[in-house]
């Protein structure tokens, strides 16, 4: 791979990882700054939707195009293995329910939100960094892109809520864009070692972001009693990705 080919890739991982930004910043100044729990668990289910979308449509599919389903099994699986030891194994807070992990509360809140979106935005940024060499790595980039900015919103505001000062709360959503744009690279480099590994990439990204979803995402949604604007907002937001994805061809 060339110079050129790189920075193409790369700008796929940088564009979808900072779109969180564009979520953040529009409702950090120019609306109000209270978002309720019913707006955060309805925003980050859509992009949930949107998450669960991308796996099936635009990871499972040309990885098991590409290497068949044994492959895609083994590294669906592994993906999955991944994703739970990460969360069984990191102190993390989440945005709703609070602390999870072992020693959770000895580390400050900042720490444990961050090692929570690791555990939540690599895997995303994995999945943009490893289909970045196939035929759907723009549709890959722009619906993670896109799904970045109601997660961003609902990021900032429970920070917000949660009284975190704005300027920390603008850096900590930041850092999670960085954070995603960090596992990109991870997925680009590994892509490089082999191309053999592509269909066990594409399916390692689809496990551990259905993990995610699964056991973080929704559960969270629907801790505050909005299981029904939830739910409806994870099928509105697969919806939109699989019209998206039609329409990108």
């Amino acid at each position: 791979m060339n110079v050129y080919d790189f920075f193409r890739r790369f700008s796929y991982v940088l564009i979808s990882g900072m779109a969180t930004m564009g979520g953040a910043l529009p409702f950090l100044f120019f609306a109000h700054r209270k978002l309720g729990d019913r707006a955060i668990d309805a925003l980050m289910g859509f992009a949930a939707g949107i998450m669960l979308a991308i796996s099936a449509f635009s990871l499972t599919v040309p990885s098991i195009e590409t290497g068949g389903i044994i492959r895609f099994t083994v590294g669906f699986f592994l993906g999955g293995v991944v994703a739970s030891l990460a969360d069984r194994f990191s102190p993390h807070e989440h945005l709703l329910k609070g602390h999870e992990g072992p020693d959770a509360k000895r580390l400050r809140g900042a720490w444990l939100f961050l090692i929570t979106m690791a555990i939540h935005n690599l895997p995303e940024g994995m999945a943009v960094g490893v289909s970045s060499d196939t035929p759907h790595a723009f549709s890959v980039a722009m619906a993670i892109g896109f799904q970045n900015i109601p997660e961003g919103a609902a990021t900032i505001a429970a920070l917000v809520a949660a009284k975190y000062k704005k300027g920390k709360a603008i850096f900590l959503t930041f850092l999670t864009g960085v954070l995603e744009i960090l596992g990109g690279l991870i997925g680009i480099m590994l892509t490089l070692i082999s191309q053999k590994m592509l269909p066990y990439l594409l399916a390692l990204a689809a496990g551990a972001m259905v993990y995610v979803v699964s056991d973080e995402v929704i559960p969270e949604t629907h801790s505050k009693g909005n299981e029904f604007l939830a739910t409806w907002s994870i099928l509105a937001g697969f919806l939109a990705m699989a019209i998206f994805d039609v329409a990108l061809g």
